[in-house]
């Protein structure tokens, strides 16, 4: 059995981290499916999905990473050829993903103590998002 849901953002770009758990847990308890997988997924290619902890330090420190491994200040092809300056988002989105699978034991998200779903806008503009979440099992 599949299950589709979706949660609708408005976003500030710029590494804008949005913690979604509650939606996706909201999402899932609508759901029939006891057990299974629960794919959460963002069409798009400047954002990301992952697990953190989401406390400011760690969010701080996610964000000085991604700046030292993909800078948003140096030149890019892809900015070359479109002229929209936001080569680094791609680039993130990338290394990070556009989604990420849960698996679902009793009705519950299995995840950690600390552990949150978050999405990640990494362009440089603000958007409207809707990620998509998708149960499957039974």
């Amino acid at each position: 059995m599949i299950f589709t849901g979706a949660v609708s953002l408005n976003t500030k770009g710029f590494g804008d981290i949005i913690d979604i758990t509650s939606q996706v847990v909201s999402i899932t308890r609508q759901s029939p499916i006891k057990s299974g997988l629960v794919t959460v997924f963002c069409p798009g290619s400047t954002g990301a999905l992952t697990t953190i902890e989401y406390e400011d330090g760690v969010l701080q420190d996610l964000k000085d990473a991604l700046e030292r491994i993909a800078p948003s200040d140096i030149p890019y092809q892809h900015d070359e050829r479109w002229g929209d300056g936001n080569g680094f988002s791609h680039v993130r989105a990338a290394l990070l993903k556009p989604s990420l699978s849960i698996p679902l034991v009793s009705r519950k998200l299995t995840l950690g103590t600390w552990q949150q779903i978050v999405f990640i806008d990494f362009d440089n503009r603000g958007r409207n998002r809707e990620i998509i979440v998708q149960v499957m099992g039974d």
